[in-house]
């Protein structure tokens, strides 16, 4: 088969397509699935790269999410069959393993996955539409609904507001009825931003988003009226040296939601402003399945609008992630085979 395949770790060559891969073959509970897209996300860049600590059995396929149609069905599979639209949820919870990972992804003709990974595409979802839900928006619903508990009338910040978690962010603050600030590094993503619903933007590469914050909604104090001044939450996920400056633009009592740390996991740190203004740092690590099935469901309804800025073909690959690597997007990236 067709795959893009990593063999050792480093730089975006050391991405590379190849025509005469191995067909994956199913074992007892497996699915073989003919992989029709492929979102890519920046757990990619860093598994080409290599993480300290996660050993990636080599050769890798990458491609954490993959949605396609069943095209084997292995020994003691039931309830699926042949031809059957299937989404594959990243994370096997029964046996351990990561698609994309630690077993082989969507980047290529064929897939290899286990039965109980499977979740059923609606009616009226397109196969990259579903392949765009599970790493990214499973991870922003997580954090923006489960764990962050955004609420009407709240006042929220998003960092990195145009890649595929933010884009995702800033449509479920808005459904829960919040006012949205959004950032993005140039000025025709922050244009992208409002129409997707952005009550205000800011172009950070001109202008100190903490400055900005503080002009829009005053700074921060202890006393007075200055307890209600600043925002309610900040979504970052992006760390390096945002991480401070977020702390500052929060509120008495607000809260920072984090779920990565893309621009560094080691930033500059000032706890004084988390105990003084007692602020809540919630983290979220992923998704669960009925956080996949919701996502769905609000994709089919229309409540949900999936970003797709660029399809690849399975050929392209490497230029697919270099896109993602280099910020050079709006909502998601998928790979066709």
């Amino acid at each position: 088969m067709k795959a893009a395949v990593v063999r050792e770790h480093g730089g975006p060559d050391r991405l590379v397509f190849e025509t005469n891969f191995p067909d994956p073959t199913p074992g007892e509970g497996d699915v073989i699935v003919a992989v029709k897209a492929s979102s890519l996300n920046y757990h990619d860049v860093f598994t080409r790269r290599g993480m300290p600590g996660i050993k990636v059995p080599m050769p890798a396929i990458m491609g954490l999410d993959v949605a396609g149609e069943i095209a084997e069905v292995g020994p003691g599979v039931t309830g699926w069959k042949k031809g059957d639209r299937v989404l594959v949820d990243p994370i096997n919870r029964v046996e351990g393993g990561l698609m994309g990972e630690t077993v082989h992804g969507g980047l290529a003709e064929l897939c290899k996955a286990r039965a109980h990974q499977l979740v059923r595409i609606p009616d009226g979802v397109s196969y990259a539409d579903a392949a765009a839900l599970p790493v990214a928006y499973g991870t922003a619903l997580r954090m923006m609904v489960t764990n962050g508990h955004v609420a009407k009338g709240e006042k929220v910040l998003i960092l990195g507001a145009s890649g595929g978690v933010g884009v995702c962010c800033l449509q479920l603050a808005k459904l829960a009825g919040c006012e949205v600030i959004a950032c993005a590094g140039t000025d025709a993503k922050a244009k992208r931003l409002q129409e997707l619903g952005a009550d205000k933007t800011i172009n950070y590469i001109e202008k100190d988003f903490m400055k900005e914050i503080f002009a829009m909604y005053g700074k921060p104090t202890r006393r007075g009226s200055g307890t209600d001044q600043g925002v309610d939450v900040v979504v970052n996920y992006t760390g390096g040296d945002t991480w401070v400056n977020s702390l500052k633009t929060l509120k008495v009592g607000g809260r920072l939601l984090t779920c990565g740390a893309t621009a560094g996991y080691a930033p500059t740190e000032d706890i004084r402003f988390i105990w003084t203004f007692e602020l809540k740092i919630l983290g979220s690590n992923g998704w669960m399945r009925t956080d996949i099935e919701k996502l769905l469901e609000l994709v089919q309804s229309g409540k949900l609008k999936v970003l797709v800025d660029k399809v690849f073909p399975l050929s392209e690959a490497r230029e697919a992630l270099r896109v993602i690597e280099d910020r050079e997007v709006f909502g998601k990236i998928v790979v066709a085979p």
